[in-house]
């Protein structure tokens, strides 16, 4: 990558003839998820990150690690070079909250790592004389911007700054379909949970975890009535795999994923309370109301449950794993890592 970034081979290269997938964001933590999908794959893997990525125990992939910024210009078409499938999970995050986008002070650069990534990486991949590669997307339920069943249909207003940047990519991205530059795929998540193969989650879930683990009460704005859908990680990157399988199929439209099953956030703190009593013996911390502060949005009012079927009939992918087992995991995950 030049002076871009910096390629560590992480496994020995293949011949050449397996598909290329390139994952960008691969070390965060729904990244590390899908590198651990696409590990036992037999493809080459290009892994690119700002840190090196968490890899499994012997992968069948043939992989290669590529250490670079992508929001410096040109680096995004450098990575993807000759690249067959691309899955684009990069998200500027408010690092002092954990679950939440930046709103204001990253506008920018989130706005360049989304949007920005999709037209470089189409401009980079436009006129190879290669068949046209797929890029996968990373987008959010909250496009939609409305509370209710969210199934991809209707119009999207979407309410906060993380929305609307994940709505400009996702046009960017069908854009460059409809030209015929790539193949695009967007994936709409929900709120993402659960114990990874990389990094601890940095998601509302695990933090409420720690803040059990501490033995601090948790607190729940307003009644805590509000609906959520909550998708496992490992799910979330089985669906990102799905999405290289049934390419074709899938091309030129957004999906939403989730597991259509709603839970209130007072049903949901409480039973974080209880699996991290389970965990440390001592009795569950209380779930107390508060007043929503100031920083919060009309989406966090708007609760939302998402609706799976479509991306479900076009390619068998269902959500496996459970809540109460996946907290009970995430808790002991998280107290032995202190």
């Amino acid at each position: 990558m030049r002076a871009r970034g910096r390629r560590v081979v992480t496994a020995a290269p293949g011949d050449g003839r397996a598909p290329l997938v390139v994952v960008l964001g691969a070390s965060g933590y729904l990244g590390s998820a899908v590198v651990a999908e696409l590990a036992r794959r037999p493809v080459r893997l290009r892994l690119v990150a700002r840190r090196a990525p968490v890899l499994p125990g012997e992968p069948v992939a043939d992989c290669e690690s590529v250490l670079a910024d992508l929001a410096a210009p040109g680096a995004a078409a450098e990575a993807v070079a000759g690249a067959d499938a691309v899955v684009h999970l990069v998200a500027e995050l408010d690092r002092a909250v954990g679950w939440r986008a930046v709103e204001q002070a990253g506008e920018q650069r989130g706005e360049r790592l989304g949007a920005g990534l999709v037209r470089e990486i189409a401009g980079a991949l436009r006129g190879t004389g290669r068949p046209a590669p797929l890029l996968v997307l990373a987008g959010s339920a909250s496009q939609a911007g409305r509370a209710g069943l969210v199934d991809g249909t209707g119009p999207d207003r979407p309410t906060t700054v993380y929305a609307r940047q994940k709505l400009s990519a996702e046009r960017e991205l069908m854009a460059a379909t409809a030209e015929g530059m790539l193949r695009g795929v967007s994936l709409r998540l929900p709120t993402v949970y659960g114990r990874g193969p990389g990094p601890e989650g940095n998601g509302v879930v695990a933090a409420m975890v720690r803040r059990a683990l501490a033995g601090q009460p948790l607190t729940v704005w307003g009644t805590g009535g509000v609906v959520r859908d909550l998708l496992h990680v490992a799910d979330a990157a089985a669906a990102f795999t799905a999405c290289l399988d049934h390419g074709a199929r899938l091309s030129g439209r957004h999906w939403t994923v989730g597991t259509g099953r709603p839970v209130q956030v007072r049903e949901l703190f409480t039973a974080i309370a209880r699996a991290v009593a389970a965990r440390t013996g001592r009795p569950p911390v209380p779930v107390d109301s508060v007043e929503p502060p100031e920083a919060a949005t009309a989406a966090d009012a708007a609760g939302t449950v998402v609706d799976a079927s479509a991306f479900r009939a076009a390619t068998g992918w269902h959500p496996r794993r459970e809540l109460a087992e996946s907290l009970a995991e995430l808790a002991a995950d998280l107290a032995d890592r202190g």
